[in-house]
């Protein structure tokens, strides 16, 4: 179990984590680790728990503060990157203004419930239907990732909400993609979201970052069912050949690792965005992480040094804010597996450490308009209270 605790001066967010087997006994660890008033607690659970029964548990040791969260591809905690656990962010009842809103069904409502509920987080924080938050607000959106709906619901809800920042991340089941969960209000739900809008009395920076640079390799997706996501050719050629081809390995080769080795981007208004590779099927079609379409041009990439990048823009937070109190952040699982692959694993758990970095990996990444793979979204806040 690991714990930060609240200096005087910090923003006041309290952090708790364990990798206790049972849900109950992880909920206790929880219980015994936070102190103080809390409003709002978002957590990040494995899927060894039943999502039912932690969200249950959660409300009954928790009453009267509110309860989100989501599982996970793996968590980030005070004490390194885990597995098989939960970490939780309790936010204190002075210094932030939190409002929570559901979409369920989101391949079906999602871009139409969207607007629905933008308007009523927007009314509850006073801001009325078409007043514009102030910019001491964002939000965070926690969604299904095996909805196949992030595209069209990030962008709705950040049309909605205007020029608000917006980051978040999509739920994982560490690499089984069966069954993603949500948590909201003591339910355990299946396809759905949940918007989160919060107002900070502290300084606050929404941020992404990415690290790998195209090479002049071309992949155009030539046969696909979109609507799951899978490309079932390549330059007119099986996809899982070719893009071993392309990448210098056979087929029987690709996995986890590849896929984050070897990312394939897409140009998009002059940069370029990951979308990433969720798994090889066995008929040699391959499923991804973000939206595809026929006639989609791939780019193969190669990543750069993850860690010196990273580490890079939480120095640029860090200048910022005057300091980092913590950072909620959104972290593409394959940036993990290929830290993992490159032997950085516990350099990027130290870097995520010094800088109070804590959430968890994803299966695709949210920042303002867009659904992404292979970054690290997030917040961070600094530890000076703002002047109204």
């Amino acid at each position: 179990m690991g714990r930060t605790s609240a200096a005087a001066d910090s923003c006041g967010i309290g952090v708790a984590s364990s990798r206790s087997p049972v849900v109950r006994d992880a909920i206790q660890d929880l219980k015994g680790a936070l102190t103080g008033d809390f409003q709002h607690i978002v957590a990040f659970f494995s899927i060894d728990y039943d999502a039912e029964a932690m969200a249950a548990g959660l409300a009954q040791a928790f009453p009267n503060v509110a309860i989100t969260g989501c599982s996970t591809a793996g968590g980030i905690s005070p004490d390194g990157l885990f597995e098989h656990g939960v970490v939780v962010l309790a936010f204190p009842r002075e210094g932030f203004r939190i409002q929570t809103g559901v979409i369920e069904d989101v391949a079906a409502f999602g871009v139409e419930r969207s607007s629905e509920i933008v308007t009523h987080l927007k009314a509850q924080m006073g801001y009325g239907a078409d007043g514009k938050p102030s910019d001491r607000v964002f939000g965070v959106l926690l969604v299904d990732g095996l909805c196949n709906g992030e595209e069209a619901l990030v962008a709705a809800v950040h049309w909605a909400f205007g020029d608000m920042p917006l980051v978040g991340g999509s739920a994982g089941d560490g690499l089984a993609f069966t069954r993603t969960s949500i948590i909201h209000e003591g339910r355990a739900l299946g396809r759905a979201a949940v918007l989160i809008m919060i107002e900070s009395d502290f300084p606050f920076r929404t941020f992404k970052t990415s690290n790998f640079e195209p090479t002049q390799i071309k992949l155009v997706v030539t046969s696909a069912n979109t609507s799951n996501r899978t490309v079932h050719e390549l330059n007119a050629e099986p996809a899982a050949r070719e893009y071993a081809s392309a990448i210098g390995l056979m087929p029987d080769d690709l996995g986890p690792f590849s896929f984050a080795s070897y990312p394939l981007v897409v140009k998009v208004g002059g940069d370029y965005y990951c979308r990433s590779i969720r798994n090889m099927n066995p008929d040699g079609s391959l499923s991804f992480f973000c939206a595809i379409d026929e006639g989609l041009v791939f780019t193969v990439a190669r990543p750069k040094d993850m860690l010196s990048s990273t580490e890079r823009v939480l120095e640029e937070l860090d200048s910022a804010l005057g300091g980092i109190d913590l950072v909620l952040g959104f972290d593409c699982v394959l940036r993990r597996l290929d830290a993992e692959n490159r032997q950085v694993r516990r350099q990027m758990e130290d870097l995520y450490k010094s800088y109070g970095v804590v959430g968890f990996h994803t299966y695709g990444e949210q920042h303002n308009a867009m659904h992404l793979n292979q970054t690290l979204t997030g917040v961070a806040f600094g530890p000076r209270r703002g002047v109204r």
